[in-house]
């Protein structure tokens, strides 16, 4: 296929490095990254789109996707598919597909989880959202940079599965990194700690893959000084999301509120930014109980 690439920061430039050893045509377009290897520069977006059978975006936030579309899908041709891997607001997506439609080109939301590590490996999981036929023309290289892809439903139904999971990833972090703590507090030895919980019902990613205790469990950040493999602002980013979600739907998501409260004072006042999110266990070791 031919695909312009629009983001090729820490995420979008391995995913689109794994898209070029495959064989594809990738020309690319970012206004601060370099390009990586293989992949063609364009002096703009729209110039990446022109011709593409595929358009995908790495973007930061909603508004930037706004903008950035607005440039795309005048260039792009009737039938192309917009996929958009950025993590961003509901809203955001479905305005974007509807202003996609109107051009007769389809729309993809297709949020990822995974982080660095898995956009390198071409690991990662893919959450779509949009047309059955946009899904079929992209899944073969969601493939190429994942190993699964779900379609979700319709549009917005990708940022909705990734802003609900990752509200339970950060509180479920949040809650691993209170007990190591407690654990501590109490004398209980934390490999301990991992056999007994690893193995029980408090099993989750964060205690199993991703444990925030260094030396314990499989190498994770907490192992390199908490060099962020998801950094503590994006969890931030996400769980704002989620409440953003969760206000204009009027659910009742405390624990997810609290999650965003904790995660806000950590980055933003607690030195966090910059830092893994699971570095919440030192956080939480400095700290007694008000």
């Amino acid at each position: 296929m031919k695909i312009g690439f629009i983001g090729l920061g820490n995420m979008g430039a391995p995913m689109a490095r794994n898209l070029v050893a495959a064989g594809h045509e990738v020309m690319g377009h970012d206004i601060h990254a370099p390009m990586p290897d293989g992949v063609i520069g364009a002096i703009s977006a729209a110039g990446a789109a022109k011709d593409a059978d595929v358009v995908i975006t790495m973007l930061p936030n909603g508004d930037i996707l706004r903008d950035v579309a607005a440039e795309l899908i005048p260039a792009m041709r009737p039938g192309a598919v917009l996929c958009d891997c950025s993590t961003v607001d509901v809203e955001s997506a479905r305005f974007v597909a509807d202003e996609a439609a109107k051009k007769g080109v389809l729309a993809l939301d297709a949020p990822v989880s995974g982080g660095i590590g898995g956009a390198a490996a071409g690991t990662l999981t893919f959450m779509a959202g949009g047309p059955d036929a946009a899904f079929a023309i992209v899944k073969p290289l969601f493939d190429i940079m994942g190993q699964k892809a779900v379609h979700c439903g319709g549009s917005g139904a990708g940022q909705a599965a990734k802003i609900c999971n990752n509200m339970i990833l950060g509180v479920t972090m949040i809650a691993t990194c209170e007990a190591f703590a407690l654990a501590d507090k109490l004398g209980l030895d934390r490999q301990k700690m991992f056999d007994v919980v690893s193995t029980s019902s408090g099993q989750s990613w964060s205690m199993n893959t991703y444990c925030p205790a260094p030396g314990v469990g499989p190498t994770s950040p907490a192992d390199n000084g908490y060099k962020p493999g998801f950094a503590a602002e994006l969890m931030l980013k996400d769980l704002r999301l989620s409440q953003q979600a969760a206000e204009s739907a009027s659910a009742d998501t405390p624990m997810g509120s609290l999650a965003t409260l904790l995660y806000a004072a950590f980055v933003e006042s607690e030195g966090g930014r910059g830092m893994d999110f699971s570095a919440m266990l030192p956080r939480f070791e400095k700290r007694g109980r008000d």
